[in-house]
């Protein structure tokens, strides 16, 4: 039995870090203390000066623990990193407004490689971003592949070196080809080195370092090496030119500013390299209604500075922080010199703050415009189920089509809506393995079984321990199926619902002539949505999403079984009268949607094209 005022008493007199639980043994807050014994006691004396939340989160504390540390210095790292692993539900979180993208090098490998990812890791690989999206990365990338030439295949260095010829890109010069073997280690990572050099945004030494090879290249007559040379100087010269310079000094800065609306502070870092904003990152903290804004600027710097991977020479605020001394001689400690901090308040780095809040502000208008749109789904749902008489709005709506021709490559997907908008991470794709041959019914079956076995399965696992509910692919069940077909389709899969006792709200979505949607139906009856309503609108969307999803995964997976599997199975057409198929109508849709008279126009005998035909229809 824990007694509380026994260990009042026995609080230190020391720094460390103090971790307050609930009667289920959950941390629900944790922080750093200078003396562990006067801030943990300040908790539990009287109450009229602590703040609604604190008052709160007393009230759940059923004990705490301590641990002691040598400075306060190491209580704050200590506590920033217990943060980050527990995610109290008391603490202030820090919440990335997107997981903006960033570009890998992986150093760490014998023979690096590029790659993007939205998680950084401490693995030893270089990480250079964030971007603003996926489109400024791959605009990088371009340019990366345009000026250093680097692989763009598949080929696994240096495993792949010499096994093979090498392929069109090193013959039109696009490449510098290390599988060839005529590339060093050395040499090839020279190259990634200097890939580094221009995402740091040290476009200057890069620039020296290639006419000094472009000089030399010239001076022995290799002009074919100096002409490469002067044209990657004049690509990097033209790029870095479209790049913002916002400081002639060089400099490599962070730049920090906030607006607070409804209750989160939206919050804004610009990236300055070497005088030139090269990123920028958004980030929201949740319930800061009680903090000032120097609380929100220290608990945010903390948090943010934790996972850091690169520091800059200077971080310029619009406010100052918390222990501001505590914090410069943390971050300087991994610098491994004397970091500046700053608030400005007049000058170019007031400036530089301004056009921060500026984005700050639109980071909020985005908030607004989202908020909005959630809104009009909600009551979008909150119709729906109106119309199919639901007794709650369906948060998670779940669709399910088949795709095949003539019985083969038959392949079924799923899709999800969540709250009336529609999430690719929660695609599912299924190759259908119980049976071969065209049977909609049957392949739709298997797959909403295979679906509810996998999310039964994960549920044990949960409950052994085993699995993270986070990490379950096929939990939680939907709130509504709809289904791309008619009353058969529906019909089929409540066998299926009832067999593994499962209950959900069931609708198949009818087509039309013009295979657009017409109208809902449960099995029984049909049910018209207003045309053009938002509520018909979003399901149109549905239809045409699942419906597109399970063709585009059915035409990748036709074309990995190659076009032998599929015109092979025909009688009569053999190699030739394949690639005559194929000169005329260019894929195997065309072929199938082709009628009889077309088939023979394409160079192949009746009796051929009638095989053609009947195969696909």
């Amino acid at each position: 039995m824990f007694d509380l005022k026994k260990q009042l008493k026995n609080l230190p007199e020391q720094p460390g870090v103090y971790l307050m639980h609930d009667k289920d043994d959950n941390i629900i807050y944790i922080g750093k203390a200078k003396i562990l014994k006067n801030r943990v006691r300040q908790y539990f004396n009287s109450s009229k000066s602590h703040s609604p939340k604190v008052r709160a989160m007393v009230n759940h504390i059923a004990w705490f623990e301590y641990i002691v540390t040598d400075s306060e210095l190491e209580a704050l790292v200590l506590e920033c990193n217990l943060i980050k692993k527990y995610k109290p539900h008391y603490n202030i979180l820090l919440k990335d407004d997107k997981h903006y993208p960033y570009i890998k090098v992986t150093m760490n490998e014998e023979y690096p490689k590029l790659a993007i990812t939205r998680a950084m890791k401490n693995d030893g690989a270089r990480y250079f971003g964030p971007y603003s999206g996926m489109g400024p990365v791959r605009q990088v990338l371009d340019v990366i592949k345009k000026i250093f030439l680097i692989p763009t295949c598949k080929r696994v260095f240096p495993r792949d070196i010499g096994k093979a010829r090498p392929c069109l890109n090193c013959q039109i010069n696009k490449c510098f080809a290390p599988c060839t073997g005529k590339v060093s280690q050395t040499e090839y990572r020279e190259v990634f080195n200097n890939i580094c050099s221009f995402l740091e945004g040290k476009t200057d030494e890069l620039v020296g370092v290639l006419e000094k090879n472009m000089n030399d290249a010239a001076n022995v007559l290799d002009f074919e090496k100096a002409a490469l040379a002067r044209d990657k100087i004049a690509a990097i010269k033209a790029i870095t030119q479209k790049q913002k310079i916002v400081s002639d000094k060089m400099a490599n800065q962070d730049v920090i500013a906030f607006k607070c609306y409804d209750g989160k502070a939206f919050i804004e870092v610009f990236f300055i390299r070497n005088g030139r904003v090269l990123g920028r990152k958004s980030c929201v903290i949740d319930d800061i209604d009680e903090l000032s804004d120097t609380e929100i600027m220290s608990e945010f710097l903390k948090q943010f500075y934790t996972d850091a991977t690169y520091i800059p020479n200077e971080i310029i605020c619009q406010c100052e922080t918390q222990e501001a001394d505590l914090f410069v001689g943390w971050l300087s400690k991994r610098l491994g010199k004397k970091l500046v901090f700053s608030v400005p308040v007049r000058g170019e780095k007031a400036a530089l703050v301004k056009m921060v809040q500026k984005n700050a502000d639109l980071s909020i208008e985005n908030y607004k415009l989202n908020m909005l749109k959630k809104e009009t789904n909600k009551n979008t749902l909150e119709k729906l189920a109106e119309y199919i008489h639901l007794e709650t709005a369906p948060k998670r709506i779940e669709s399910y089509d088949i795709s095949n021709i003539s019985g083969t490559s038959n392949v079924g997907v799923m899709i999800a809506f969540k709250n009336g908008a529609y999430d690719s991470s929660l695609t599912r794709k299924f190759q259908i393995k119980s049976f071969e041959g065209s049977d909609d019914y049957m392949a739709m079956s298997e797959v909403v079984y295979r679906r509810i076995i996998r999310a039964k399965d994960e549920e044990n696992k949960i409950q052994q321990g085993v699995l993270e509910k986070s990490k379950a692919k096929f939990l939680p069940l939907p709130d509504l199926i709809l289904l791309d077909g008619g009353k058969g389709h529906v019909n089929t899969i409540k066998h299926v619902l009832e067999k593994e006792d499962v209950s959900i709200p069931l609708f198949g979505m009818v087509k039309d002539d013009k295979h657009h949607f017409r109208a809902l139906t449960d099995g029984d009856i049909e049910i018209t949505l207003p045309k053009n309503s938002p509520v018909y609108n979003l399901v149109c969307a549905i239809s045409e999403k699942v419906h597109e999803t399970a063709i585009s995964y059915h035409a990748k997976m036709r074309g990995k079984k190659g076009l032998s599997s599929e015109l092979s199975n025909i009688n009569g057409i053999g190699e030739v009268k394949r690639k005559k198929l194929m000169r005329v109508f260019k894929s195997i849709d065309n072929i199938a949607n082709a009628g009889l008279d077309e088939l023979i126009s394409a160079g192949i005998d009746k009796r051929s094209a009638q095989n053609v035909y009947d195969y696909f229809n």
